[in-house]
């Protein structure tokens, strides 16, 4: 083998054993996002595991006025809490082409079981806007799985807004995943009452 060949064989396991730890760390949360356009309508679905229980995870879905803390979300307030239906008035904004928009909604959530979370606009600037988060357990502590469907009433073309969507959603939920293990239980959360 000749000195080059060394050389190369030397700076190959060199990048291999530098790049392979950083590629198994880019996506501590094994988060899969998709995000698709039929028409007017998007369709996001994300999943993503944190270290906690399923019932802590479930409890930060439903910390419904600390959802403020998640990038985009400016203000969360719960109106009303009636059995497993609770309105939350909710301001996001997103920023598309440096122009700021801010979407005001009121949503009714259900809490399904502490397994499953429904919501749907029932008032707001969207057209539509719904989902649903599914918590479920992994070796790794909860598995969240989200899913909403969303049609936007603004000027700014789709593919453009399509494109910020998908360029600004795996850092938002990154920043939610990490977020999830320092969220305080509620003293009356079914975690508390059944861990």
């Amino acid at each position: 083998m000749t000195a080059y060949g060394t050389v190369n064989w030397r700076v190959c396991l060199l990048l291999l054993v530098t790049f392979v730890p950083a590629v198994a760390q880019s996506n501590p949360h094994d988060l899969d996002i998709n995000i698709s356009r039929i028409g007017a309508r998007f369709d996001v679905q994300v999943q993503f595991t944190a270290p906690v229980s399923p019932c802590q995870a479930y409890g930060f879905l439903t910390s419904y006025e600390e959802a403020k803390n998640i990038p985009g979300i400016l203000s969360s307030k719960v109106l009303s809490r009636e059995n497993n239906k609770v309105l939350v008035e909710r301001v996001a904004k997103e920023r598309i082409l440096l122009i700021p928009v801010y979407l005001h909604s009121t949503l009714e959530f259900t809490e399904v079981s502490t397994a499953q979370l429904n919501f749907t606009q029932i008032r707001g600037d969207a057209k539509s806007y719904s989902g649903n988060w599914i918590v479920s357990p992994d070796k790794r502590g909860a598995r969240f799985t989200h899913h909403a469907t969303f049609e936007l009433d603004t000027s700014i073309p789709l593919f453009i807004v399509q494109y910020f969507l998908e360029n600004s959603a795996a850092k938002r939920f990154e920043i939610m995943a990490e977020s999830v293990a320092q969220i305080q239980v509620a003293a009356n959360s079914p975690c508390r009452m059944n861990p």
